[in-house]
């Protein structure tokens, strides 16, 4: 069972598990009571009634046991050998505990009121035939409770799962969308804009309105959308590549290298942008000769391996966690709802540079 499937320990308190039992050993009990009627016997009812409720305690004090046992040893979806057998045995040895206690019980106070004290086991080979079938279906309904609440709860987590995702991702589309609208962003792509018409390069202008445009639609339009195409996603970056081109010129060398069959993966939006815009800014914004930036994406095994490089300076070791930003931070969170523990965003240092490497379950396009 995964990270996300396991339940509290206290999804089913000892509350529960008293309130059950006790419902149930009361309609078992008030049955004796009618038969010792039937039988025409009088006296003796609050005795048999006592000793046939605390006859189910030892079922009682095993449903911890059981519960446990059914989420390490799960019979549904798919049962094992092994998971079988154990529960086979827990069974036996339940029920044989059960009876022996509900056969000392009779042996002691004797609440059947018969002439001669009943023998041990004799009585626990008579309560074992007639209450096997019972601690068959006592046993099949403590699995199914437990299967039915965790069924329950794993749908509670995945509806509080997918709202935190959906606040997760607005916020993450608001601070894309913000950081884009940064008076320093904006002045430098109207200023390379006037540049260009000046110039007398309209066509040229005219491509980084529509580029700033659709950085600007895309991250208007996918507000709902938690998850894309690498297709869409490298899309949506190569525009802001084309504005980010124009800025620095020369300065600003791009590659990337994403083999086509992995272009239907699905991956979170708003994924590869700010992981290129964090390289740029921390990697050669500052640097007069510029720099370079690669993208890269890999099969590896079941997951999806992206790395975004600069040649930039090395970072501090204490860097991730101080002077990542917002857009690193909010990603790493989408990752964990979405992926939980199967995901991870690490930043270090390599060769001749700083690397950023996402790693994700992979999931194919619709």
């Amino acid at each position: 069972m995964d990270h996300a499937a396991a339940p509290s320990a206290q999804t089913i308190s000892w509350r529960w598990i008293a309130v059950f039992w006790f419902a149930g050993a009361v309609f078992e009990a008030t049955q004796s009571v009618f038969i010792l009627h039937a039988l025409g016997k009088r006296g003796g009812e609050w005795l048999l009634f006592a000793t046939e409720v605390a006859a189910w305690l030892p079922w009682a004090l095993a449903t911890p046991f059981v519960i446990g046992l059914a989420r390490r040893q799960p019979l549904v979806p798919a049962p094992t050998a092994r998971g079988i057998a154990a529960h086979l045995s827990a069974l036996l040895a339940i029920t044989v505990i059960a009876e022996a206690w509900s056969a000392a019980i009779q042996m002691l106070f004797n609440p059947w009121t018969h002439r001669q004290a009943p023998e041990f086991f004799d009585t626990l080979g008579a309560t074992l035939i007639f209450h096997g079938l019972i601690c068959v279906f006592a046993y099949a309904l403590i699995l199914t409770i437990t299967y039915l609440v965790d069924s329950r709860d794993k749908v509670a987590r995945k509806v509080t799962e997918a709202a935190q995702l959906n606040a997760e991702l607005s916020k993450a589309q608001l601070a894309a969308l913000s950081r884009q609208m940064e008076p320093h962003f904006m002045f430098n792509t109207l200023n390379s804009i006037a540049g260009l018409v000046r110039d007398g390069r309209n066509p040229a202008a005219v491509s980084m309105i529509v580029g700033l445009s659709e950085i600007l639609r895309r991250a208007s339009q996918d507000f709902h959308r938690p998850e894309v195409t690498l297709a869409e996603e490298v899309e949506y970056l190569q525009r802001y590549i084309d504005i980010q081109k124009v800025r620095f010129g020369e300065r600003l060398a791009y590659s990337m290298e994403i083999p086509e069959a992995l272009m239907g993966t699905r991956v979170p939006s708003l994924l590869l942008q700010p992981l290129v815009e964090n390289a740029i800014k921390h990697g050669i914004a500052e640097r007069v000769a510029g720099g370079a930036v690669q993208v890269a994406a890999a099969r590896e095994d079941a997951a999806l391996r992206l790395s975004v490089y600069n040649d930039g300076a090395a970072v501090a070791d204490d860097w991730d966690s101080k002077g990542a930003g917002v857009g690193l931070a909010n990603l790493r969170r989408r990752l964990q709802i979405m992926h939980g523990d199967a995901a991870s965003l690490r930043v270090g240092n390599v060769a001749g540079g700083v690397e950023v490497v996402v790693t994700l379950p992979l999931a194919a396009g619709a």
